[in-house]
């Protein structure tokens, strides 16, 4: 194992330098959490597809197809139709308002009555999505290093929080690319065609497998749709996906190169359910099915290779991990700690960013760097204690989807597409969806679908019942936003240097 130890030792070397790159460009608060808002389709569409396919849907992803076949490529397969969803219809508008966060949306939106009670629920979100990244390193520490689990939390969570830390939003887009060049390279060339020369091709899973395993539907209709609504309408509404959204030069770029991140979760989704199908075949009675990834790739793999699809692992994982870190933090900074610090007032017009991106901004740049940068260092510091406190990664995850989703989809889509709505309807709608599925999880279990579907349909009723029962959204908000959403430039002015392809 000397080689593929050499191998992940040197990506991990190359993470951390990449990190101490990207601090000599995060000069400004835009650099710092929105890479200077001038990713290029290339950068753009590698760091959105590195972001959303993280260790569950690379693990995960093999597990599922492991036990369920090829329709267990349905859960990251409802993630790539939810980034296809939110690059084809929102993201040109969502680029446009120039925003670092989703709540400062609400508040432009609906006139700031929304935006701390959001903030709370999406700071939530973040932070146990990226808690749950941090515990998969765990798993994969263990299969590298024998490290028990302490240490390799506290040693994959400490290097993502240092590059984090270092560079901000510039730092782990160049590190997504790699992660992004890696898990093309490792997984799709690699191990997908090896795992099937190695099971006998699609001829011998045929044969040797239930015909369930190649039912489109195997896993369940009512479990896709399940998925649907959590992992697809997810996608929408996520800050860790808002984020990147923001780094998008242009309209262009982020219609463009987020339908090619979609249509690569796609073929990833498919890629990682021909796997596990092929490791049931090799390794009929493993423990777990999300023993199925790490046990195919040191059996069927070469010296070498074998490292360097391990390191594809790797980077699945810390790519969602540092993309929600820097979510959490900037939720935790923009959004909370700023509003307590003013007595949750509304956000004054410099913290929601203007439309020509001139302001204080240039002038205390440091400043706000240096204060993201040290959030993002005590978020980082929470997510690892958590994470060593925690077990059930599949519970923490679905309760951060199922509050994200139940208490703030309606009012987010609802401001983008109903001119009625109001603050009266959005917070309404916060605080009945959220309430609703929390409710139902403790009564139900964390994993029963239930809460979701009712809690959105509590937040549904609650937002237009709450917006037609009140006064319309002041004129004035109304015409700041349509302003806010008209035509922009076809590419964001930024400082001199590389624009992202």
């Amino acid at each position: 194992m000397a080689v593929d130890y050499a191998v992940i030792v040197l990506y991990l070397a190359g993470m951390l330098a990449m990190g101490w790159w990207g601090m000599r460009r995060a000069t400004s608060k835009s650099d710092f959490l929105v890479a200077g808002r001038r990713l290029g389709p290339v950068m753009y569409s590698g760091t959105m597809a590195a972001i959303v396919l993280g260790g569950a849907s690379t693990i995960g992803g093999v597990g599922l197809g492991y036990q369920y076949g090829l329709s267990g490529a349905w859960m990251v397969f409802t993630i790539g139709l939810g980034l296809l969803g939110l690059s084809v219809l929102f993201s040109a508008r969502i680029a446009r308002l120039k925003v670092y966060t989703v709540s400062e949306m609400l508040d432009l939106r609906y006139g700031g009555a929304a935006g701390l009670i959001s903030g709370v629920v999406m700071w939530a979100y973040t932070l146990m999505l990226a808690v749950t990244s941090t515990l998969a390193y765990a798993t994969i520490f263990d299969v590298l290093f024998g490290l028990d689990r302490t240490l390799a939390i506290v040693l994959g969570g400490a290097i993502v929080v240092a590059y984090s830390t270092l560079g901000g939003m510039w730092s782990i887009t160049l590190t997504d690319m790699v992660q992004f060049v890696v898990k093309t390279i490792g997984v799709l060339l690699l191990l997908l065609p090896l795992a099937l020369v190695k099971a006998g091709g699609f001829a011998q899973l045929k044969a040797q497998l239930p015909s369930d395993y190649f039912a489109p539907l195997g896993i369940g209709g009512q479990t896709v749709f399940t998925y649907v609504l959590i992992y697809s309408f997810g996608m929408l509404i996520g800050q860790d996906i808002w984020q990147r959204v923001f780094t998008a030069r242009s309209d262009r770029v982020a219609r463009l190169g987020g339908t090619a991140a979609g249509t690569y979760c796609l073929v990833y989704a498919v890629a990682g359910a021909v796997i596990g199908t092929a490791a049931k075949v090799l390794y009929p009675h493993l423990g777990s099915p999300d023993d199925a990834f790490a046990t195919i790739v040191k059996d069927a793999l070469p010296v070498g290779v074998r490292g360097l699809v391990l390191a594809a692992a790797l980077s699945a994982v810390m790519s969602t991990s540092s993309g929600a870190l820097i979510a959490c933090a900037t939720v935790a900074n923009n959004d909370i700690w700023a509003r307590v610090r003013r007595g949750a007032g509304r956000r004054p017009a410099e913290h929601r960013g203007s439309p020509g991106e001139q302001s204080p901004e240039a002038s205390a740049g440091h400043d706000e760097v240096r204060g993201n940068r040290l959030f993002i260092l005590l978020m980082g510091v929470a997510v690892i204690v958590i994470a060593l406190a925690l077990n059930d990664v599949v519970e923490a995850l679905t309760l951060a989807y199922n509050v994200l989703v139940g208490g703030l989809l309606v009012p987010i889509l609802g401001g983008l597409l109903w001119k009625r709505g109001n603050a009266a309807g959005a917070l309404a709608s916060v605080v009945v969806g959220g309430v609703t599925v929390v409710g139902l999880m403790v009564a139900l279990g964390v994993l029963a679908n239930e809460p979701i579907y009712y809690g959105l349909l509590a937040s549904l009723v609650s937002y237009v019942a709450g917006s037609l029962a009140t006064r319309p959204t002041d004129a004035a908000v109304l015409a700041a936003w349509r302003e806010r959403l008209g035509p922009r430039p076809a590419a964001v002015a930024g400082a001199p240097g590389p624009a992202g392809d």
